[in-house]
């Protein structure tokens, strides 16, 4: 560590030394000295990549989210069929609210998107008409008894997790989202993780 140390303090001074006054021989001398630091640290860097080859769980690789794009797409797949899997457990008391208007062309376009969640991963889908106009997809569409000004739900297309019988209401986004968006987010904010990070997002409400 003093060696360390030492070399740190050498390498400051002779940069000092070199910006102050930067003639060949104290540019040269900062130069030389920084190459065999550098030089070190690749070597270190070396070795620690060699390190992580023959212990899995000190290998960055391995941990988390795969750099490799094989092994990427399986990671992906695994996480979008555990998350599936989620959502349809959530679905047994959950239900997602979609606030749209009629004459949101954002709205339309989102909710295709929507009709297929709820047709693949098992989660009822409430559509609320903020204008009281219809949408393709959802014919049994509510009309808006206020619970959007309760939510203050100010721009649209906005879906909320909600557990109707205890009245709990989550945000999980504004605007157009694609499926695995909305497979992500909900998995977030369902799990205790998630809801020890949200409790002011978290709303406890009547709902219709």
């Amino acid at each position: 560590m003093e060696e360390f140390a030492r070399l740190q303090k050498t390498l400051e001074e002779y940069r000092n030394i070199a910006i102050i006054r930067p003639t060949e021989a104290n540019v040269r001398r900062y130069m030389e000295l920084e190459s065999k630091v550098v030089g070190q640290a690749s070597a270190f860097a070396d070795m620690a990549k060699r390190v992580a080859w023959a212990t899995p769980e000190l290998d960055p690789t391995l941990q988390g989210r795969p750099v490799n794009a094989k092994a990427l797409e399986v990671f992906d797949e695994t996480q979008r069929a555990e998350r599936s899997r989620a959502v349809a457990h959530l679905g047994k008391d959950h239900v997602l609210f979609f606030f749209y208007r009629s004459d949101c062309p954002y709205c339309h376009a989102f909710a295709p998107v929507l009709e297929a969640f709820q047709a693949r991963h098992g989660i009822q889908v409430v559509a609320v008409s903020i204008d009281g106009g219809p949408m393709t997809g959802f014919p049994g569409a509510r009309r808006d008894n206020g619970i959007a000004n309760a939510l203050q739900v100010a721009q649209v297309p906005a879906v909320f997790l909600a557990q109707p019988f205890s009245g709990q209401i989550t945000p999980i986004g504004f605007g157009v989202l694609s499926e695995s968006q909305l497979l992500e987010r909900i998995a977030i904010v369902s799990s205790p993780e998630g809801k020890a990070m949200l409790p002011s997002a978290t709303r406890q409400i009547a709902l219709p």
